[in-house]
């Protein structure tokens, strides 16, 4: 991406099925910022990654499972996925989430 600056309603939305939409936003190399929407009831499947990622709730309710720990976060709040620790989260209330990764996510692009 050579943008610098980057309008949300010029983005499109990808549907990953089962309640869950993406959409990318602004990124380089070295960062990626992207919004990911559930339905209340849809599961973000335990995964893992050689990326660093921050979650920010931006609305709705989430159970996140990292590393073996469970918490419950909602809108305001947010958790650092450090990289290769296995995590996922389920969908408690409908909502969006903020999510940055360093490096980008190559496999997203």
């Amino acid at each position: 991406m050579n943008e610098i600056f980057l309008h949300d309603n010029e983005q499109q939305w990808t549907d990953l099925g089962d309640g869950v939409m993406r959409k990318i936003l602004v990124f380089n190399a070295d960062l990626m910022l992207m919004k990911v929407r559930f339905e209340q009831g849809a599961i973000g499947a335990i995964h893992q990654h050689p990326h660093t990622q921050i979650s920010y709730v931006s609305a709705g309710k989430f159970k996140y499972h990292i590393d073996g720990i469970d918490r419950i976060l909602s809108k305001g709040d947010s958790c650092i996925i450090f990289p290769n620790l296995l995590h996922g989260c389920e969908c408690l209330e409908e909502g969006e989430l903020i999510d940055s990764f360093t490096p980008h996510r190559e496999d997203f692009v």
